[in-house]
Formats: C-alpha cells, structure tokens, sequence
C-alpha cells in the first residue's frame, strides 16, 4: 500500500521515517525480551517491516527542483571520456 501525497510529503524528511522505525524496532526488541507477548510481538513485527517497505523500498523518490536534469549531461563531441 502506497503512501499518499500527503503522508509522503509529512514523510519526506529522513530523520522522521528513521525515528519512527527505530522507535519500531526497540518495542519489538521489548516484546520480545521483557513482555515476551507472541500477540504484540507479531503486530509490532509487522508494523516495523511494512515501516521499512513503504519508508525505505517503496518511498517516492524526490522529484528534482526548478527544472534540474536527472541524468548528467553528456560530454561534449571530441571527448570521450578522461585523458591518461
């Protein structure tokens, strides 16, 4: 399930797809430890992978500003590449 445009923007920022899966991960690793809950373990264990997927796997690229070429330009007729 995709993010949508709104969810994207308020997510486009790394420190917050970071702390939200971090934040993930050690309640799983308290589920799991501490509470030894299978229930919680399992749902916090879902929550931190479909976290991953749509934050990191699945997250909209940025889209380059003011009309910036995605590609580097290619090199001028002459020049092949690097001279020795």
């Amino acid at each position: 399930m995709a993010l949508n445009n709104n969810d994207a923007s308020w997510f486009r920022p790394m420190w917050r797809r970071v702390s939200i899966t971090v934040f993930l991960a050690i309640w799983l690793a308290w589920e799991i430890v501490w509470n030894q809950d299978q229930f919680w373990a399992f749902l916090v264990g879902f929550a931190l992978l479909y976290s991953l997927y749509n934050f990191f796997y699945a997250f909209p690229k940025e889209e380059p500003k003011n009309g910036e070429p995605t590609e580097p330009a290619p090199a001028p007729p002459g020049e092949d590449g690097p001279r020795p």
